[in-house]
């Protein structure tokens, strides 16, 4: 079973975490993960591009030119998609709902699969706590180039989450500044992101090279995953 070097602040090792075996060996389909990201990515856009039509355009209904005896093409309005500010042809319109609906149990197998293929590729490092006292990016960096994290970084830590009123055994995520300073800390290094532990989404995971966990998201990520 894989075992996950933890670090503190300084970059130093300071002990190993048994990786749940539930999540370090979880796989699905390779299919599975495509239709969740495609569904991702499809429920991130607005679907609200609009252009107007003809009929739509408002403008003068004269004539441009006569009909005959200029010698040019005949032209019956100004509104028609030839014509500068007249109507788009073909153009964007407003889509009716396009939402694809997201299975809990698909989602939750889809990031446990891609969480558990970044344990067996070594690429999670667990940090102690996020604790600092003031917001220092050379700290951060220096923890990074110590544990050898580079590329794209995730960093996932433990939030408070409060019972959701409209599903029954639910959670959200409630505010909270128990990462403020750390997160400032970060704000500075390139291709490095935060998140809760339970608001992670597969997307986050597959673009990112690497995993850095505080020990309490982790607990976190194994209990909701598992």
């Amino acid at each position: 079973m894989p075992t996950l070097k933890k670090y503190n602040l300084q970059g130093e090792e300071t002990g190993t975490l048994e990786a749940e075996e539930k999540l370090s060996e979880a796989e699905v389909n390779s299919q599975l993960v495509k239709d969740y990201i495609v569904a991702l990515r499809a429920n991130a856009r607005q679907w609200s591009a609009s252009t107007k039509t003809r009929a739509e355009v408002k403008h003068t209904t004269k004539k441009p030119h006569a009909q005959k005896g200029t010698g040019r093409a005949r032209q019956g309005t100004r509104v028609a998609p030839h014509h500068k500010g007249g109507g788009r042809a073909f153009g964007p319109r407003p889509k009716f709902d396009q939402h694809i609906r997201l299975n809990k149990k698909e989602r939750r197998a889809v990031i446990r699969s891609l969480i558990g293929e970044k344990i067996r590729n070594d690429k999670v490092r667990i940090l102690e706590n996020t604790g600092m006292s003031d917001p220092k990016t050379k700290t951060v960096a220096k923890f990074f180039e110590k544990t050898g994290v580079s590329g794209r970084v995730l960093v996932l830590g433990e939030g408070l989450y409060a019972e959701n009123p409209n599903r029954e055994g639910a959670t959200i995520s409630a505010p909270t500044n128990q990462h403020h300073t750390f997160i400032k800390s970060l704000r500075n290094l390139p291709k490095v992101e935060f998140s809760l532990a339970k608001n992670v989404s597969g997307y986050d995971v597959l673009v990112a090279h690497e995993l850095v966990l505080t020990e309490a998201a982790y607990n976190e990520v194994v209990e909701w995953l598992s």
